[in-house]
This record gives C-alpha cells, structure tokens and sequence, in this order.
C-alpha cells in the first residue's frame, strides 16, 4: 500500500477532550475519528487495526471449538422481559418502538437472543455442549462516554454462549475459555491478569475479567505479592483482618452494659471516647436499596469500625439493584436513631446484613438503637444471621490464598467469563431432553471481549512520547518504507524495488512515497505505530539503507542487497 493513496489523516494537535494516550493517538494518527459523544468511524488505517485484532480473537475461537453466528443487532424487547432484565439493566439499555408501536432494544450483550435462538434448535442432550460466538457491534448508552474507545457508546464486541446439559460440563468449558482467551491477550501482546470479578447485570454465581494492566486503567484491582491471587475492587476478598496486639493486661475490658455517650456519632469519636481500637466497634451503615418496578426498602450493614464497605458487595447481598444514600429524615421515619444504630434492639421491619467477619465476636461496642447510648460487650453469634463478605478490600490486607501483602493497581477491562447457570434457560423456558427423556433447563456460560477497546488497551501499554506502538499482531501494516527525496531517483528505484520483493514474500508494507519533508515523514511513522521502519535515503549511494525498530527507536544500517534478509530475520 501507498501512503501517497491511503486515507491517513494525521494531526499536531490532540483533541480537546482527550486525556488517555490511546485517544489523542488514535485522532491524531488518523484510525479514528469522532462523529459524536461515543461514536466513532474506523478510517482505512484503523479497521485494518480493528481487523487484525478480530482475526487474532476469531482464529483462537474457532480453534477451541466455538461456532461463529451473527445475530440481530435489534433485539425484540418482550426477550428482555422475559429474562427479567428490561428494567434492571437501566437507563444505558436503549429502548424504542418501531411504527407498529412494538417494543424493541439495541443489544448492549446478547444472551436472550441467543437463548432464543438455541431453544429453538436444540431439543436432546445429545446435541450438547454448544459454543456459540458473534463479533458484532453493541449499543450502551453509557450516561458520561469518555477515553476515546475505552468507554463509548457504539462499540465492537465478542460475545460467545455455551450450553450444557450440567454444571460440571459448563465449568470445564469455563476453564477452556479461560485458556482460549489468555491465548488471545498474549498473542496481541498484551500484559494482562485474570481476576475475579462481581457478575454485574450479566447475573451468575461465577466471573472473571481480564485485566490489562495500565496505570490509566478505570478498574482498582487487588493483586497478591506472593501469589497469583487477583481480583476486582468489587469482588476481591482477604484473609480475616486481625485486630490490634496488647501487652499482657493492656487490653482494654469489656464490661456488659449500656453506656451514656452523649454526642458520640462517628466512629473516631467512638475510638477515642471508649479509648480502643476500632477494630472493637461495629460500624452501621444504612442505605436505601432499589429493585425492579420502583421497590425499596433501608437495609443497615454491619462492619468493624476499622473497615470501609464495599457496595457492590452490599448491593449483592440484598440482591439489589443500586445503593443510595437515605436521609436521616427517611431513617428516624424508619424508627432508627442516625449516629447510634446497633444489631441489639434494632426496629422490626428493618432489614440488615452483617460482614462475615464479625461471626462469633463477643466483645463489641455498637450502638444502642438509642439516642446518645451505646452498647459494650455486643455478642454476635458464629451462624443463624443474615451474613455476607461486605468490607472492601485495603492495601496491606492479608491474602486469602497464601497470606501474602495485597495491593492495588490499576486495570483495564478487555474480557469478561461468566458461569451463567440456569440464568436465562429458566425464565426463557429453554429447556432439552435429558439421558431419561425429561425436559432440563441448559446451563449456561457466558464469554465477552471488548474487540474495539483492545485497540485503546494496546496502545495504553505500548506508546511513548511520539505516538502508537502496536504489537506484531496487531499492526496496520508489518513494515513502512520511508523514501527520504522522493524525488531523487536512486531512493525511489531502490525502495520501489524492496517494495516489491517484501509484498511478494508475505510482508504487510506501506510505502511512504509523500512529496513531503523526511522530518515530516518521519513524525508520522513514529505517531501511527508501525513496528518496523526502513529508510532510503542519501547512504543509498552507499550501498546502505535504515532500519528502524519502532519500539525503542533503534536504528542499524543494512547492505541494500541484503536487505530483505535482513528485514525477514528481524519482522520474524
């Protein structure tokens, strides 16, 4: 190809909006280019990108076994109400009516159509398991889109839907996909982590993301150092936290009894008034849960003083849809005392949750469900309470799997697993004939990889100052041929003719054959990214050409005449 006639659109200048690497130099470079809050065309450079990286992601797929389809993009709403999920979704799933007023949606993920479509066409267990994928553009109306193709509203997406007549069967699939999509993320060269993760509105009992990791990656993840342990803020769990140590009779008493604490509403201020630790407190949080068709309801959680809540785990523990925060109107409404809640003497009625960790504790200090008391010497019992993992997860924190140091870092989301079970089959009625001749919902696994935010997510790993880095696999082009005086025809002979030889062999080249400046030329194989360059210049005389590894920038003359063996040992 000729960058003489390639749409390359390349620019100084960022775009105001953008902050990430990834998205000044997906404009600037010409693979993007923005048409509205999220929306983005794909110029001639930049579908060769997103095509490069979807053969990668379809090769691997159809290697593992997986079946390729292509779905509806508009999906019939009544699926959705079937499912349960026309509501709960919320507001980023895009609703609208065709002129026959029936209702319809833009499918942000595709498990109903899916289960749709497998209901129809698979009726015994013999036809069993089933893979099946789609590559295909999604809809999210995300409320604030933003970071380029890291979080817009139209975006290109994997989804693949496994059907099984047993769990067992659907957790070895799971396993397999894990190892399908490491493969995917390494082939793209990709530093990447799988972590565990909460299932959102997917829904299941089982998920796991992978994780780019990148310092302007959205997602906190809590990673182990001594171990392979990783996981989502929201769904990362530890080693029970251990409370302080004492000398031998330092440790603070605990005598049973309602004590008169006057204007004592925070925990630090509890700490102080008490002289202990707040490991020893039990710390109320009320919040005002919402579900489907407008219910709600305040649930009060329950935690050690010297733990934060984690609301995604608390929103999970209530089956909720989302947390808000109440009014201390709403809770005194309620019958409760805002700064003085406790797990003794709370109202009837009010629903609460406490964390796992405060099972069998005898020695507590929580509130007395009284204005200005509270109680010393609270005991909560090992079992028969409503419990749930609620703390959120702090660096420092012990590992659950080996006992290491957890810390954070920052990630981006690039696949999601899911172990669906009966999910979708159940309220779809997606049902097959078993070994005996009875109807049996599928077990359901579900498998995501955002194939357009892999882009952002290569060249937030791999850039630099000067622009894009892409990966072997995933480059627009393996080599550009840079020719330094177009028009001096030594050069343009010389690189005409290596032009020629390298296509021949199976290597991806763009020429560059601008009638512009070498500094020109120069600048924009540096900010588009392609990871080898070769430049013909004046040493052509010489008997000499350039060869430029993009990442790092190094540079090592090559003989003309050996130069296309030169060029194959290093491209590979």
């Amino acid at each position: 190809m000729r960058f003489s006639r390639y749409l390359i659109p390349t620019t100084k200048e960022a775009p105001s909006d953008a902050v990430l690497p990834s998205h000044i130099y997906l404009i600037r470079g010409g693979f993007i280019q923005s048409v509205g809050a999220g929306l983005y065309n794909f110029l001639p450079l930049g579908k060769r990108v997103l095509d490069r990286v979807r053969d990668v992601v379809k090769e691997e797929l159809d290697k593992a076994g997986c079946l390729e389809v292509d779905l509806a993009f508009v999906t019939p709403a009544e699926l959705w109400k079937e499912s349960g999920r026309f509501e709960k979704y919320g507001k980023e799933l895009l609703r609208f009516t065709d002129r026959k007023e029936n209702e319809f949606v833009l499918g942000p993920t595709h498990e109903e159509m899916m289960v749709n479509l497998v209901r129809q066409s698979v009726k015994s267990y013999k036809q069993l398991p089933l893979n099946l994928y789609q590559i295909k553009t999604k809809f999210r109306d995300e409320i604030r889109p933003r970071f380029g193709l890291m979080r817009g509203r139209e975006f290109l997406m994997k989804d693949g839907y496994s059907f099984h007549k047993d769990e067992a069967d659907m957790k070895r699939e799971f396993d397999h996909m894990e190892a399908t999509y490491s493969r995917i993320f390494t082939r793209l060269g990709l530093d990447f982590r799988v972590v565990e993760a909460d299932s959102g509105a997917i829904g299941g009992t089982g998920s796991k993301e992978f994780m780019v990791l990148a310092e302007s990656g959205e997602d906190t993840l809590v990673v182990c150092e001594g171990c392979d342990y990783g996981a989502n803020i929201e769904a990362a769990v530890r080693k029970p936290a251990e409370g302080p140590r004492y000398e031998e009779g330092e440790a603070p008493e605990m005598t049973r009894g309602k004590f008169h604490t006057p204007g004592v509403k925070t925990i630090e201020d509890l700490a102080r008034f008490f002289r202990i630790d707040p490991f020893h407190l039990v710390k109320a949080v009320a919040k005002k849960a919402l579900y489907d068709e407008g219910r709600e309801e305040i649930v009060v959680f329950f935690l050690r003083g010297s733990d934060e809540l984690q609301e995604t785990k608390a929103a999970n523990a209530v089956d909720a849809n989302e947390l808000i925060d109440v009014t201390e109107e709403e809770l005194r409404a309620a019958g409760l005392v805002p700064g003085f809640i406790g797990i003794e003497g709370l109202p009837e009625g009010i629903r609460y949750v406490i964390d796992r960790e405060l099972a069998g504790n005898d020695t507590l200090i929580a509130g007395a469900n009284e204005a200005d008391y509270h109680m010393v010497g609270v005991s909560i019992p090992a079992e028969g309470e409503p419990f749930a993992d609620l703390v959120a997860v702090r660096e420092g924190d012990r590992c659950a799997k080996c006992g290491g140091k957890l810390r954070y870092t920052k990630g981006i989301e690039v696949g999601h697993i899911f172990q669906l079970g009966t999910r979708y089959s159940e309220p779809l009625g997606a049902t097959f004939l078993d070994e005996n001749g009875k109807a049996r919902p599928f077990v359901m696994g579900t498998y995501g990889i955002g194939v357009s935010r892999l882009l952002a997510a290569i060249i937030e790993q791999h850039h630099d100052e000067r622009g894009c880095i892409w990966t072997r696999e995933s480059a627009p082009f393996d080599l550009e041929i840079i020719v330094s005086n177009i028009a001096n025809d030594a050069e343009r002979e010389a690189a005409e003719t290596l032009y020629h030889a390298l296509r021949e062999r199976g290597v991806e080249v763009l020429l560059d054959d601008r009638k512009e400046r070498f500094g020109f030329k120069i600048n924009d194989f540096e900010l588009i990214g392609i990871p080898w360059g070769v430049v013909v210049g004046k040493k052509i005389a010489d008997g000499t050409m350039e060869l430029i590894r993009r990442d790092g920038l190094e540079r090592t003359e090559i003989p003309a005449d050996r130069a296309i063996e030169e060029i194959l040992g290093r491209i590979g």
